[in-house]
């Protein structure tokens, strides 16, 4: 960031022996690596330097740059090493916090902590690249939800058939069905913990959205009667007795408004918050629309 190190240029230039190639990025011409040698080359009169090309993008380039320039030559500092890390999660946002941090010699809990400072700025994915090359999802705990769905409506089903239906590994998906076994959450409460994060996050990065015109209704009028099918799914055994279907019926009577009970909530946002609530309540009606829809499609 602060560009090259004329110190360094000359000690390099008062080397006698020929100095190594420079890594110059083909399409653009741009040097990738080897910025203080060029420098060196001329200040010493030399007409030629050795040069190897590099071929990819120049996102590509650059994060190549990084990664080398964290093993050898002139150390990065610590505000290049960040800066470079913010701009591969906006060029890279599929790779993992691992993979970003091997590249720019930071600490994955660094580079966790400046993705979470640029969501709403870098791309959202589903699915992250690893240090090993495998992709896993962001969210683990969607997996093992379709895993412990899919353990439901075919029991007798091999690891290897629910692995491939719910998109996890063959040891996830076996955990998994242990933990019914024992009457336990198929997802870990770390996992839990850590998707409740996430949507928070989500939800502050959020844009306001465009005020909508309604027509105007007094206000004794804004109410939502009970909803008749919430009474018959409460007293349906097969979501009473398993661990996920309370959970969705607490869920589904906590988020029933109506009566007095929608007028003492909206009475209990302060003034400075009324917006901020309204934008996460859009995004909570947002998601159970598109649950509704989901298992509506699944109906057919």
């Amino acid at each position: 960031m602060a560009g090259e190190d004329p110190l360094h240029v000359q000690a390099l230039a008062r080397l006698d022996a020929p100095l190594p190639p420079i890594v110059v990025h083909r399409e653009t011409l741009r040097v990738v690596d080897g910025m203080h040698r060029l420098r060196a080359a001329r200040l010493r009169g030399d007409e030629r330097i050795a040069v190897r090309f590099f071929d990819g993008s120049a996102e590509d380039a650059f994060v190549h740059a990084v990664r080398v320039n964290t093993r050898h030559g002139l150390p990065l500092t610590q505000a290049d090493r960040t800066a470079a890390a913010e701009r591969i999660i906006r060029s890279h946002p599929h790779w993992s916090d691992r993979l970003i941090a091997s590249a720019t010699g930071l600490a994955a809990s660094t580079v966790a902590a400046l993705r979470r400072r640029a969501t709403g700025q870098a791309p959202q994915v589903k699915a992250r690249t690893g240090r090993d090359g495998r992709v896993r999802p962001v969210n683990p705990a969607e997996g093992r939800r379709r895993a412990g769905a899919l353990i439901a409506a075919k029991p007798q089903a091999s690891l290897r058939e629910i692995a491939d239906g719910a998109g996890i590994a063959v040891g996830t998906a076996r955990d998994v069905r242990l933990r019914i076994r024992q009457g336990q959450d198929p997802v870990p409460k770390k996992l839990r913990d850590a998707e409740s994060r996430m949507q928070e996050t989500e939800i502050c990065a959020q844009p306001a959205p465009a005020p909508v015109v309604v027509a105007a209704e007094p206000a004794a009028s804004v109410t939502v009667s009970t909803d008749p099918p919430l009474k018959k799914l409460c007293k349906d055994p097969s979501l009473r007795f398993t661990e996920d279907g309370r959970a969705l019926l607490q869920l589904l009577s906590a988020h029933t408004l109506g009566g007095t009970r929608w007028r003492r909530l909206l009475d209990a946002v302060p003034a400075h918050r009324r917006a901020m609530v309204a934008q996460a309540a859009r995004y909570c009606g947002e998601s159970w629309l598109r649950f509704a829809i989901e298992l509506e499609r699944r109906a057919v």
